[in-house]
């Protein structure tokens, strides 16, 4: 009886142990597949290639690429923040301490002129000093005689006229002086000069210069440009039917016509309350959040007005490759390997385009910028291999 039961023990015992051998079997080739899979999206490159690609990472932004208005416009300067540098007076130009292009301050030396005019109006001052003391010394004498009834009323009067006289003449030269950039409280005899200084009106960068040494610097005439490009703002065009969707304090974005892909922020301060000449339209002004180096007067340029506040994921359209009808981006995981992520295309504006990822991306995700089909082209060969 023993040895009848032993037989379907070693049956068990054997079919437990080969369905045991199945499973792991199984197991290790579900486990192949499923890292195959999980390779199969991932890009590793050297660091020479990426170097030589040009590989550039970047964030997620949150944009309205629906629901903005889309409006022109042009930078400007307010006037107070823009000047033409004259003198009233010519003079042969001995020096010029600045170049164009370079940042100055408000009273800083433009450039240095002689002529001999000026140094006439510096000796009618000094004269106009001596002669006013001895008429007010004059006056005083004047005064004590009448009141000692010694001298005639019209005595007194004359040496009152002759001393109003002078001060008049002392005021007149002062403010010749001033207009030199010369203080007259500081003019002795023998500090009397030639030269004098053309000095900055404003602080800001100089746009032009007119001058060269030895020229003479004709006077009312502009010598010199400078302008103030912190102050820039944006001049907007707003047509008629859109007028009522634009208020104060909106916010924007913008980009130069000719760099449409390099945006920048603003918001609106003021808006004209009157039509522009021949068109129906009126001027929004926006202040420029942060004004690059590389923004200048005149540019023109191609804005967004936010008018609610709807936004979602954006990337600049060449961090998009496509595929037929699929599209991909790249997902940096460190400094030489990335990862494809499929996403949906929405709108797209000014060089940005709305994405929806198939997986979920968090906002501090390093996503490639630049190089993105180059990516693709290798993760595409190494498939091919992999085919093979």
């Amino acid at each position: 009886m023993i040895n009848k039961m032993k037989f379907p023990a070693i049956y068990l015992i054997s079919f437990v142990l080969l369905s045991s051998c199945q499973n792991k079997k199984t197991s290790e080739s579900l486990n192949k597949n499923t890292s195959d899979q999980s390779e199969s999206n991932i890009v590793r490159i050297t660091n020479e290639q990426i170097k030589a690609i040009g590989i550039k990472p970047g964030s997620i932004s949150y944009r309205n690429l629906r629901t903005s208005l889309k409006v022109n416009g042009k930078l400007e300067l307010p006037p107070q923040n823009k000047a033409q540098v004259s003198i009233l007076i010519g003079g042969i130009v001995k020096d010029i301490p600045v170049t164009e292009g370079q940042f100055v301050n408000k009273g800083q030396i433009l450039a240095i002129l002689e002529n001999t005019e000026f140094l006439q109006f510096q000796q009618d001052y000094l004269e106009s000093l001596s002669s006013l003391e001895l008429l007010k010394a004059e006056l005083d004498r004047q005064k004590e005689l009448r009141n000692d009834n010694i001298n005639a009323t019209k005595i007194l009067q004359q040496a009152q006229n002759n001393y109003n006289i002078a001060i008049s003449k002392k005021n007149l030269y002062t403010e010749k002086l001033k207009l030199f950039g010369l203080n007259p409280e500081t003019l002795t005899p023998d500090k009397i000069k030639s030269t004098f200084n053309m000095t900055a009106p404003i602080t800001g960068y100089i746009k032009q210069i007119n001058l060269f040494i030895g020229k003479f610097a004709e006077p009312n005439l502009p010598q010199f440009e400078i302008v103030d490009n912190r102050f820039l703002h944006i001049d907007l065009t707003i047509y008629e039917q859109d007028v009522a969707k634009v208020h104060e304090g909106q916010n924007l974005t913008f980009s130069i016509i000719n760099d449409p892909h390099h945006t920048h922020t603003a918001s609106i301060f003021s808006i004209n309350k009157a039509f522009e000449d021949n068109t129906q339209a009126v001027i929004a002004h926006a202040k420029i959040h942060k004004v690059e180096d590389n923004l200048f007067p005149g540019m023109f340029i191609e804005a967004r007005i936010q008018i609610d506040d709807y936004k979602a994921m954006a990337l600049p359209e060449e961090a998009i490759v496509s595929s037929g009808e699929e599209h991909f981006i790249f997902l940096m995981l460190d400094d030489n390997s990335f990862r494809q992520i499929q996403v949906h295309l929405g709108t797209s504006d000014m060089g940005f385009t709305e994405i929806i990822p198939t997986e979920a991306l968090s906002d501090s995700s390093k996503i490639v910028i630049n190089g993105a089909y180059y990516l693709m082209s290798q993760l595409t060969k190494g498939e091919g291999k992999h085919n093979e």
